[in-house]
């Protein structure tokens, strides 16, 4: 059977769906693409047993056959011709050929009845919301999501949506990122879920900015979202999510207020000589100035200092200082509120103009 398409029209959703296939496979099959045409249509469909995402494109062709090739290497194949060239596929059980212009490829294939499918139960709750939104959650609050931490509910997002607003939540332990918006769903009883790390890397990537919307599917061990022509289905973290209302600072009675970029700024360089492993330093906080310092076990120090609104008793308090870089690059103000009860206490920072995002990391004793 032949398949005709542009090379254009295919690389597309190859680069959409070639995140979900993992470099090391447990199954020779998961390092593959799941290939459908018919009816002048070719479906893509990609998965590693926890996510999976499918997309599709126009094409030629003269009937209708499911085959599955090797991502990588047919990803690279359309990378590496010429825009607006022409791909002509030529399959048959056992091989694919791939012709484009004086190009001549051939490629392995494996049956695509083997090729693993994820099939939720059935939706519990559907409703649909901006991607500009969606993606905002996401943007603002993922990196604070815990990497293989044998929390397994912490390498992950949560979703949570209720009383008008939906928010996402992460936290690793040390630090907590939260950011919520009014949201119109008409959702009797609040959503809570938890999207494993790798589908909401895949997730941020896949949508845009635009006031489209995305179409959400829950399930009880499922989501799906569908934007357009692409759907994309995780299984979901089963585990209990942190109180992460009870991690937020009540009532800090100390506040600074700086340039988030001139505090940035001096937090870089300041870090260049903390210590490597735990990346401490040191805020000593009076009124009118911070002086920031740290140092390493090589006896080297560094000191930084700048002008902040702050008018209480002094304080000296310690922090890592990725985890501060890190919330102020996601922040968008031209100024930063932070807030500090002691130095054995955490410190909630937020913009100076709202308070959709708030960002809670624990001190350091240094």
């Amino acid at each position: 059977m032949k398949i005709v398409t542009s090379r254009d029209n295919l690389l597309k959703p190859l680069q959409q769906v070639g995140g979900v296939v993992e470099r090391r496979q447990t199954l020779p099959i998961l390092a593959n693409v799941l290939i459908n045409a018919a009816n002048g249509r070719i479906n893509i469909t990609a998965t590693d047993l926890e996510v999976e995402m499918k997309t599709s494109a126009n094409i030629e062709c003269d009937g209708e056959i499911d085959f599955t090739l090797p991502a990588r290497k047919l990803l690279d194949i359309c990378k590496s011709l010429p825009e607006d060239a022409q791909i002509e596929f030529t399959v048959d059980s056992e091989r694919t050929v791939i012709k484009s212009g004086r190009s001549r490829f051939t490629l392995g294939v494996l049956p695509a009845i083997d090729y693993p499918s994820i099939e939720p139960s059935v939706s519990s709750h559907k409703f649909s919301i901006t991607q500009s939104l969606l993606k905002r959650l996401i943007e603002k609050t993922q990196f604070a999501m815990a990497l293989q931490d044998v929390r397994y509910y912490l390498n992950g997002l949560l979703i949570e949506m209720s009383g008008g607003m939906i928010r996402a939540v992460a936290t690793d332990g040390h630090r907590l990122a939260l950011s919520e918006a009014e949201c119109a769903i008409d959702q009797e009883a609040g959503i809570q879920v938890i999207l494993p790390r790798k589908a909401v890397l895949e997730l941020a990537r896949l949508l845009s900015d635009s006031d489209e919307q995305v179409e959400i599917d829950v399930s009880s061990n499922h989501i799906r979202f569908t934007l357009g022509e692409t759907s994309f289905t995780s299984k979901l973290i089963d585990g209990k999510f942190p109180d992460y209302q009870r991690v937020i600072p009540a009532n800090p009675d100390k506040e600074v207020i700086a340039d988030r970029e001139v505090l940035k700024q001096a937090l870089t360089r300041t870090s260049i000589l903390s210590n490597e492993k735990y990346r401490g330093i040191r805020f000593q906080i009076n009124p009118g100035l911070l002086q920031l310092l740290a140092h390493n076990p090589e006896q080297e120090e560094a000191e930084d200092e700048m002008e902040i609104d702050y008018q209480g008793d002094e304080l000296v308090i310690g922090f890592n200082v990725g985890y501060l870089i890190e919330v102020l690059n996601v922040i968008e103000s031209q100024t930063v509120r932070m807030s500090l009860s002691d130095s054995n206490s955490s410190c909630l920072i937020q913009n100076m103009d709202s308070d959709q995002s708030r960002y809670v990391i624990m001190p350091m004793r240094l």
